[in-house]
């Protein structure tokens, strides 16, 4: 066939152009423009890489870094060409096979006009399309590199799950990933296809015809063949989907219940043999060219799938199972306790009844002396004020809104201590002083480890520091045996810039000087805590990475210098540690001359056999979650953790390091053959950070809600539901949220002296917010791992779990706080104290088993209403059964619960009788305590009264003289309450220091 074409004119006008002037190349500036941003793209790209290669080095973790990424990289890799390949081999192979002619005329037209439209980008669209979906799949690929390395290097649990006989490591480090792979081939099937197809159309060999679709030899094996492919893989899919029952949570408990086991799995394995038999029905007709066959086993397979996999499922669900539910489920019911116990370290728990007694006998803590005498007062939560009132000293510390319990050895005993560091707060330098040079090079670190005993206050109700002041002293050592600064911390800045070379005169901030009329003393750092920053390319990388042109113009950046980044201990860890799930409250610890952050690792898992699944966000929130003062656990789901990891990150320098503490576990021995190097055996931990290792509180808060229900382990009655417990909400605050687990140290009624532990509280479960707040359990874990280098402590880490009979009536810490609220006593004194310019806050509400019974303990505070006020320790309340104690010391408060002698002594006994001096002055020698406390009393109310009728009348000076009066007033009470229990103990009870009775639990 002859076509003709007409040649257009090539005449034109007659250029304007000088011929002696080149041309312009307009057309340069846009290609020219493109390159360079791509240039300062790359740039910034590789100066994050980089930089963040400098950081791991520095650290010694340039391991972690490079299998991480290598990883990624080859999996992105693998998963961008096996993408590529299926989606560019589909295209290209339809478009190779298209036919010459096309049948209908209309429809060749409207196909060439297509294909003319694409014909210039045809090239293009053929390399970019399988690029594109390359570069999506490489990407989703690239974020399954744990599930890829644990396949890898997996190691075996040694335990089989009970239904098909699996070692467990099939389940957590096979199964993902042949999951994985599974559903990552069907995704290339099917897109492939899908662009194999819609090819084949573009170029007419498949057509939709009046007749029906016409559909080429070539297209017919095209489609034969992705069809399958898709369906060996989905047999592949529903043959994995068998032992993917066991790790279901879709019933009412998790694992492969009565219908999985009798309907769901057979049929699983039916489905998949019939999907590999259609596939090679569609093999044939690829060869013989008839569909017939394909087609109708592929109605067959939807048909069973829905039958078989659906409908047949739920006929047994309703017309066998339910029933007879109770006695069909529970072999499987018991799976479940056993597995979900083992997988959450629950399986080794002790379990003791505690015929708990409600009556206060004289003397009944006398076995629980050591306990009684360790009780704490200090709350953690409350007293950060008065640390930042009593030693903050500048305006640039400042404490975190929580402390945090430990403990340490003062004069041969264990203390229980209350323990925070002086951390740096940039800040709240002066407006005028917030300079680049100050926030990043001059002010740089806190200072000091402040800490106060736990059990004892000072006559005025501060606490009483074991490590305090400026320079830093104390029983935890000084400036000389231990590193007091805080380069690393929770609060401290973006980054720093530290470091000059010998002999450079200092420009950091250091600490107030210890004398009076001195200035402020200055410091370089010595250490190695951050890439060096001194060449002109890494200020240039890191002027890019913290857009900062100060950075790279400073002259406070020097050769020597070095920058201080990512500096908050547990985001150190987690970055240092990928495959860690941190906990969510690091705490500095005194050891070894430096101070060191102790952070908590766990290694997690969400496909244990049989465990039921647990989202740690929800399982771990409690007041201090939600309130902001601990980190909660991201919002992830589990069915398997360990507290695997103890890390120390070092203060002064930043450094990590990761200790292997549960060393039998798997997942933890699998990462150790991914990052061989990054890891020490607990047996190079000193003694020194050995004694200061506590039990974690999120694995905690995780097993108390577990045991909430698994501490049943009787299929039958875990089946009726008729014994499941509630961890009690926190009464001390107005919201309806878990009260925290406590730190205290306690002798359980089966040890023969106190330890460390970590301790909550059950009730009743709680339905619709409702619950008898009455006690059913008591949980404690050891905390106490020893003292000796390398060696573990037997007992460390035992749960033991007291089981209180419901009969005995013990209240829980709903209806104590209750007693302390409606004591009158209580109440009256409490109200007069919040009636003048102050606030009564109250502290935890302790629950001890101790005297045979449940003891509960809460200190009270008073905090006046200035901007510097902190609150002070002023009263302690205690209850035992239905009794109330209220007195100035905790010692007092006992004596009174147990009839003028508790028999044990308690930590701030040395305190009793005293009382702190006020502005009214002591009271007159020889006074009787009983009429100066009703006369001060009186005095309140007069005029409490005189300041209402002020206020109704207007007169606001007049009220504010009875404001006056009320607070000179209530100082006289508390003076004169003092002064009472010295006569309490002679035989004289009075009114504000009588144990008095209250209603009895509720049913």
């Amino acid at each position: 066939m002859t076509t003709s074409y007409e040649v257009p004119s090539l005449s034109r006008p007659a250029s304007t152009m000088s011929t002696g002037r080149p041309p312009s190349r307009r057309g340069a500036l846009t290609p020219t423009l493109i390159v360079v941003a791509l240039v300062v793209v790359g740039f910034i790209f590789f100066a994050n890489v980089w930089t963040d290669v400098l950081w791991y080095r520095q650290l010694g973790f340039i391991e972690v870094f490079i299998t991480e990424n290598l990883a990624r990289i080859a999996i992105f890799v693998a998963g961008f060409a096996v993408m590529f390949a299926g989606v560019f081999f589909a295209i290209r192979i339809a478009y190779r096979s298209r036919p010459v002619y096309a049948p209908d005329s209309d429809i060749r037209d409207n196909l060439n006009r297509y294909q003319a439209q694409l014909e210039p980008v045809r090239r293009v669209v053929m390399i970019g399309l399988p690029v594109l979906f390359g570069l999506f799949a490489g990407s989703a690929a690239a974020s399954q590199w744990q599930k890829v390395l644990l396949f890898f290097n997996q190691v075996g649990f040694n335990k089989q799950d009970p239904q098909f006989n699996m070692d467990i490591s099939f389940y957590v480090m096979v199964l993902p990933f042949l999951g994985f792979v599974t559903g990552f081939l069907i995704s290339v099937v099917v897109i492939a296809g899908i662009a194999g197809i819609l090819t084949h159309y573009l170029y007419g060999s498949i057509r939709l015809m009046e007749r029906g679709v016409f559909t080429s030899r070539a297209a017919q094996i095209h489609i034969a063949v992705t069809g399958a492919a898709f369906l060996v893989l989905l047999g592949v899919n529903f043959w994995l989907d068998r032992y993917s029952s066991v790790q279901s949570n879709g019933g009412r408990w998790a694992g492969a219940l009565y219908t999985d086991v009798n309907a769901v799995i057979p049929t699983k394995a039916i489905l998949a043999v019939a999907a590999v038999l259609v596939a090679a029905l569609f093999v044939v007709a690829a060869v013989i060219g008839r569909w017939r066959l394909p087609v109708i086993g592929t109605a067959m397979l939807i048909i069973t799938s829905i039958l078989a996999g659906g409908v047949y499922p739920w006929v047994i669900q309703q017309f066998q199972v339910r029933p007879s539910e109770e006695t069909l489920e529970k072999d499987y019911i018991q799976r479940n306790i056993d597995n979900t116990r083992s997988a959450y370290g629950l399986d080794g728990i002790q379990e003791s009844r505690y015929d708990a007694t409600n009556t206060a006998t004289s003397g009944a803590l006398a076995p629980d002396a050591q306990t009684t005498a360790n009780i704490r007062l200090l709350d953690p939560n409350l007293i950060s004020d008065a640390f930042a009132q009593l030693e903050q000293y500048r305006p640039y510390y400042q404490f975190p809104e929580a402390l945090n319990v430990d403990r340490y050895e003062v004069d041969g005993k264990i203390q229980d201590t209350v323990i925070a560091v002086r951390e740096l707060n940039p800040t709240n330098v002066a407006a005028n002083q917030q300079g680049w040079l100050n926030q990043h090079v001059v002010y740089t670190h806190g200072y000091g480890v402040v800490a106060a005993k736990g059990n004892k206050f000072t006559v005025d109700g501060k606490p009483e520091f074991l490590q305090s002041g400026i320079p830093s002293n104390g029983v935890l050592g000084n400036d000389t045996s231990y590193q007091p600064r805080i380069y690393f911390g929770e609060s401290s800045p973006e980054y720093s810039i530290v470091g000059a070379p010998e002999g450079t005169a200092p420009r950091e901030q250091d600490r107030p000087s210890g004398r009076e009329g001195e200035g402020e003393t200055q410091y370089t750092f010595t250490g190695n805590g951050g890439p060096n920053v001194g060449s002109f390319f890494n200020k240039v990388l890191y002027a890019i990475k913290f857009q900062s042109s100060d950075l790279l113009l400073s002259d406070g950046v020097n050769s020597e210098s070095q920058i201080l980044y990512d500096r908050n201990p547990r985001e150190r860890v987690q970055k240092v540690a990928p495959y860690l799930t941190v906990d969510g409250n690091a705490y500095p610890a005194v050891v070894d001359g430096r101070v060191k952050w102790i952070v908590d690792g766990y290694t997690t898992s969400q496909y244990y056999p049989y465990s039921q699944q647990k989202q740690l966000s929800e399982a771990t929130a409690d007041t201090q979650t939600t309130s902001g003062r601990a980190v909660a656990l991201p919002n992830s789901t589990v069915n398997y953790i360990r507290n695997s990891v103890k890390a120390t990150v070092d203060a002064y320098d930043g450094s990590v390091t990761l200790y292997a503490w549960d060393d039998q576990d798997p997942v933890l021995k699998a990462w150790s053959k991914v990052f061989p190097t990054s890891l020490k055996p607990y047996s190079e931990m000193s003694g020194a950070v050995m004694s200061h290792v506590r039990y974690p509180e999120d694995l905690f808060k995780v097993q108390r809600e577990l045991l909430g229900q698994y501490h049943v382990t009787d299929p039958r009655s875990f089946y009726k539901n008729n014994d499941a417990w509630s961890v009690p909400a926190d009464p001390t605050v107005d919201t309806d949220v878990k009260q925290p687990p406590f730190y205290m140290s306690l002798q359980m009624p089966d040890q023969d002296k106190p330890a460390f532990q970590l301790t909550s509280s059950f009730i009743p479960q709680i339905v619709n917010n409702n619950a008898r707040n009455v006690l059913y359990g008591f949980l404690a874990a050891d905390s106490d791992a020893g003292n000796q280098a390398g060696v573990k402590a037997e007992s460390y880490g035992k749960l033991r779990l007291l089981n209180i009979p419901p009969e005995t009536q013990v209240p829980g810490p709903g209806q104590a706080q209750n007693k302390f609220n409606s004591d009158p006593t209580v109440s009256q004194a409490l109200n007069l104290l919040r009636q003048g310019a102050s606030d009564v806050l109250n502290g935890n509400l302790l629950t001890l088993p101790v005297g045979g019974g449940i003891l509960y303990v809460q200190p009270v505070y008073l905090k006046s209403t200035g901007e510097t006020s902190y609150p002070t320790l002023q009263r302690v309340l205690v209850a035992f059964g239905d009794k109330v104690g209220f007195a100035p010391t905790l010692d007092e408060a006992l004596k009174q619960l147990f009839g003028g002698n508790s028999g044990a002594a308690a930590g701030d006994s040395d305190n009793n009788g005293q009382t702190p001096p006020g502005p009214s002055g002591p009271a007159a020698p020889g006074a009787d305590a009983k009429a100066e406390l009703k006369a001060a009393l009186d005095e309140a109310n007069a005029a409490i009264q005189a300041g209402q009728a002020a206020l109704s009348s207007g007169d606001f000076a007049a009220y504010g003289e009875a404001q006056k009066r009320i607070s000179a007033a209530l100082q006289k009470a508390i003076e004169a309450e003092g002064k009472i229990p010295g006569a309490a103990q002679e035989g004289t009870p009075e009114p504000s220091a009588t144990a008095t009775p209250s209603p009895s639990p509720s049913n």
